[in-house]
C-alpha cells in the first residue's frame, strides 16, 4: 500500500516477532518449513487508528486498485484526515470522490465514535482483544473481521485467529489438509499449536498464498 498525503509513514514492527517465530517453528511442522522462506519480513503497522479504520471502510467490496483511487480522492478533501475534519465535509463532496451513500454514512458514524469518545483509543493498550472488538463492531460498517484485521495490523496483537478470513482457511487447507475443505473447528485445532502467537502464524499462512505482505 503506497503512503499518500495525510498518512503517517512511520513504520513499527512487533517486539515479540523473533520469539514467536522460534515458538512456532518448535511447535508446528508447517511453520518450521514456512517461516525460513520469508527471511526478515514481518508484520508492520503505520498510520493512526482513525485513518486505518476509514481506509478499511473505503475498501469494502471493491478491488484494491479501486479502493486506492477512491481513497486518494477522499484524502484530498480535508487538510488532514481526522474525525473532526471528516464531520465537517459535505456529503456531496464525499460522494463526488467516489464513495457510495452507505460508505459516507459509515465514515460519518466512525468519525462520530472517535469525536465523541465512544471508542477509548488511549485505553486500548490495556484492554483485552474482545473488549476492543466489541467497541469497534458497534460502529456501522465494521464487522468482526475488520476489527480482527485492525487488532493484527494496527495494534499488532499477537494472538488473533481470524476464522472468518478466507485466506487463512484456504492456507490451512493447502498447508495442512492437502487442499481438502477445512471447517472452522479444523482450523481451531491446527491453531491450538500456534498460541499465544496466532497472529504471527496467520501472517505466515497468508504469505504462503501471496508472498507480498499486506499492509494497512
Amino acid at each position: 500500500m503506497v503512503a499518500t498525503k495525510n498518512i503517517a509513514t512511520e513504520v513499527a514492527t512487533p517486539p515479540y516477532w523473533e520469539d514467536a517465530c522460534k515458538h512456532l517453528m518448535k511447535k508446528d511442522r508447517v511453520m518450521k518449513r514456512l517461516i525460513p522462506k520469508f527471511g526478515d519480513a514481518c508484520l508492520q503497522t503505520r498510520g493512526d487508528a482513525f485513518v486505518t479504520l476509514a481506509r478499511s471502510i473505503v475498501g469494502q467490496q471493491i478491488s484494491v486498485k479501486a479502493a486506492q483511487t477512491v481513497w486518494d480522492r477522499f484524502a484530498l478533501l480535508p487538510k488532514k484526515i481526522t474525525a473532526g475534519n471528516v464531520l465537517k465535509l459535505k456529503v456531496d463532496d464525499m460522494r463526488a470522490a467516489g464513495l457510495s451513500a452507505r460508505k459516507v454514512e459509515y465514515l460519518v458514524d466512525l468519525a462520530l465514535h472517535f469525536d465523541n469518545g465512544a471508542v477509548h483509543v488511549k485505553a486500548w493498550e490495556t484492554m483485552d482483544d474482545e473488549a476492543i472488538i466489541e467497541e469497534l463492531t458497534a460502529i456501522r460498517g465494521i464487522g468482526r473481521w475488520t476489527a480482527e484485521m485492525f487488532l493484527i495490523f494496527h495494534l499488532m496483537r499477537p494472538n488473533i485467529l481470524p476464522l472468518d478470513d478466507v485466506g487463512l482457511i484456504n492456507g490451512i487447507s493447502q498447508s495442512y489438509f492437502s487442499g481438502d475443505v477445512v471447517s472452522r473447528s479444523d482450523a481451531r485445532e491446527v491453531a491450538a499449536a500456534w498460541a499465544p502467537y496466532c497472529s504471527v502464524a496467520t501472517w505466515y499462512i497468508w504469505r504462503s498464498l501471496d508472498p507480498l505482505p499486506v499492509e494497512y
